[in-house]
């Protein structure tokens, strides 16, 4: 490891995570020039809803679920950005509802300029987490990049019945979310070294948790509508779920669980690109209180890598789930409510 220890990896590369990802608005202008797709009776999850990962159908009690993910470095330690990124990936499947089975990796990496070990403590990182969700390796692709970047194409098992999307939400559901967010001004604050050990162990802590427990935990309710938090942000992400579910929804902004620091970093200026654009592509449809001022407004819409599932389960069931979810250790709380006004819009409080 001594040779990894003085690398700052996240040097390499202009965007980190999901940060990187291209934005929500050029995205969707490219897949709307898009030809339509062969209409196939078995492909119950697709493109149409921007979900977190595809479905096909096998058999009636049988379908696979797919997905990949792979960004650039979101953290200096290799082994930690491995682990970071394997959690990433592999949580598409559990918003879906799915039980992951098999990963490939997806390597781009400078082996001329980056020692092989770094590599090495990548995939390792990225093992020990596959290992933990009970996950087999079953290949990869590799690629020499003058940038590195790494993820996983997973590959995942649910019933046709059972499938979670991020469109099926109703009026009444309330909204839980089960991770803190600000993960984007805090990795941006890694790169220009604004952060302790310790702040860097807390949100690499975050990015590297699974949403196993919390997909489990959530199985025997009435859960209507899932995603995963990522790079459109938490408002983009449950702008997606309002579009698709044809609901209107209510966010209560102190509610939203936020890392220590973040608004402090964020008033220094460490507010990624990334975020910023999430919040251009959101703001039409974004009812904002005069209360909350501009950093507020970018920190909930701040580009997150690996974050938490945002549920939204039927209301009456919501404080029994939001209290199980916190005894198995996840950190969730009640953030809002679906309702029957303002279709495919947010209004924050």
């Amino acid at each position: 490891m001594s040779n990894t220890e003085k690398i700052k990896l996240t040097s390499f590369s202009t965007k980190g995570g999901c940060g990187c990802k291209i934005g929500p608005g050029d995205l969707s202008q490219v897949i709307r020039s898009l030809p339509a797709s062969t209409p196939d009776p078995n492909l119950l999850v697709g493109i149409d809803t921007s979900d977190d990962a595809g479905v096909y159908k096998l058999s009636e009690e049988l379908a696979l679920v797919q997905t990949v993910d792979f960004f650039t470095p979101i953290v200096d330690d290799p082994y930690a950005f491995g682990q970071v990124a394997a959690a990433n990936a592999i949580s598409d499947i559990y918003a879906m509802g799915g039980r992951p089975l098999t990963a490939l990796n997806i390597v781009a990496f400078p082996i001329r300029t980056l020692d092989k070990q770094v590599l090495a403590e990548i995939l390792r990182g990225a093992g020990d987490k596959m290992k933990e969700a009970g996950i087999t390796l079953v290949g990869g692709h590799s690629i020499d990049d003058n940038e590195p970047k790494f993820g996983l194409a997973v590959t995942g098992l649910v019933h046709p019945g059972k499938v979670r999307t991020n469109a099926g939400s109703v009026p009444g559901d309330k909204l839980i979310l089960t991770k803190p967010i600000g993960v984007g001004i805090l990795t941006t604050s890694i790169k220009k070294d604004k952060l302790s050990e310790e702040e860097i162990r807390r949100v690499t802590g975050v990015m590297a948790a699974l949403n196993k427990t919390a997909a489990e935990t959530m199985e025997p309710y009435e859960v209507h509508a899932c995603t995963d938090v990522t790079g459109f942000g938490l408002m983009g992400h449950a702008l997606e779920m309002a579009g698709g579910s044809g609901v209107g929804i209510r966010i209560q902004a102190d509610a939203v669980p936020v890392l220590p620091r973040v608004r402090q970093l964020a008033e220094e200026g460490f507010v990624p690109g990334g975020t910023k654009n999430n919040f251009a592509h959101v703001q039409d449809a974004i009812t904002f209180p005069d209360t909350l001022d501009q950093i507020g407004q970018w920190i909930l819409c701040d580009a997150v890598t690996s974050g938490g599932l945002l549920i939204s389960v039927a209301g009456h069931q919501a404080e029994e789930l939001l209290s199980k979810l916190k005894l198995s250790g996840v950190e969730a709380e009640i953030i809002g409510e679906t309702t029957g006004d303002h279709p495919g819009r947010i209004v924050v409080l």
